[in-house]
């Protein structure tokens, strides 16, 4: 058995860099620092995600998609901030549930029980690939949602001193969070590079947010020269009414969590006296015989 391992990992590697050859795929420490390179945080890339993306960039030039399916996919890795193809970020899915297959082959040798199991595993694995990068701008959607209300708040102030919106974006950002710092970041430098309304009809677009659409709404009446004071007096008040009511659900989902460790707690209290009352029989009966 143990010789059947050992040659099985053998063959792997053989074949492995057998198809790298044919391939052309670049070399380790290469793919390593082109992956690296496009990094916007620290972490290095690890050395099987390495494979997995060299496979994938390898897969991408198969891989067709429409237009509108394109450009969507696109917009939205765009916004989460992955730096990829729409067609390699599909190929990257593929290629980690294809890798995880392929341990279907020493698996069928060794314990086919487990078959199976790598099955849903090579399943899950792909489904949450595709779904990484919506999941990444639902939580930038909403930590920027998070800080609307101050937005339209410090917007409704500043009106009663200055229509000059590409100011009020400049001014703001110094204390924006870190996502829509971002955002702003992305949205100055293009309104000083094209028209203001139409950089900030794009701001509206990446984020897709039903709040900030609002916003962007109120900001190109401005711009037109409508008196939007009142409307983002009126925005201000709704925004805070849904932020009262974010928080009260956030608050709601609190106790069901505190519940489960007042029963934890409870459990050990009653394994306490009943560790004591075992305790005390143990030593009536050594007594009483």
């Amino acid at each position: 058995m143990t010789q059947l391992f050992f040659t099985g990992i053998l063959l792997a590697a053989g074949l492995y860099f057998m198809l790298a050859s044919l391939l052309k795929l670049p070399s380790m420490g290469a793919a390593k620092a082109m992956l690296n390179a496009g990094r916007k945080n620290k972490k290095a890339a690890k050395t099987l995600e390495v494979w997995l993306m060299s496979g994938a960039v390898k897969l991408s030039k198969h891989i067709r998609m429409d237009e509108y399916k394109r450009s969507r996919m696109a917009n939205i890795l765009k916004a989460s901030g992955i730096g990829m193809t729409p067609e390699v970020y599909s190929a990257y899915a593929i290629t980690k549930a294809g890798a995880i297959l392929l341990g279907l082959i020493p698996c069928l040798l060794l314990l086919p029980l487990l078959s199976p199991v790598l099955v849903i595993l090579a399943v899950l694995a792909y489904f949450k690939e595709t779904r990484k990068a919506d999941e990444r701008l639902k939580e930038k959607r909403e930590q920027i949602e998070g800080e609307l209300p101050r937005f339209v708040s410090t917007i409704e102030q500043t009106l009663k001193a200055s229509r000059d919106v590409l100011a009020m974006m400049e001014n703001y950002k110094k204390n924006a969070g870190p996502a829509f710092a971002g955002e702003l970041d992305v949205l100055t430098a293009d309104m000083r590079s094209s028209s203001y309304e139409a950089a900030l009809t794009r701001f509206e677009a990446r984020l897709n947010s039903p709040m900030l659409s609002d916003v962007v709404r109120g900001l190109i009446g401005v711009l037109r020269g409508d008196d939007s004071a009142v409307y983002f007096q009126m925005l201000a008040h709704d925004f805070k009414a849904l932020e009262l009511q974010r928080l009260k659900g956030q608050a709601q989902k609190i106790p069901p969590k505190i519940r489960i460790f007042s029963f934890i707690m409870l459990m050990c209290f009653l394994l306490t006296y009943m560790a004591i009352i075992a305790m005390q029989i143990l030593s009536s009966l050594g007594t009483m015989f």
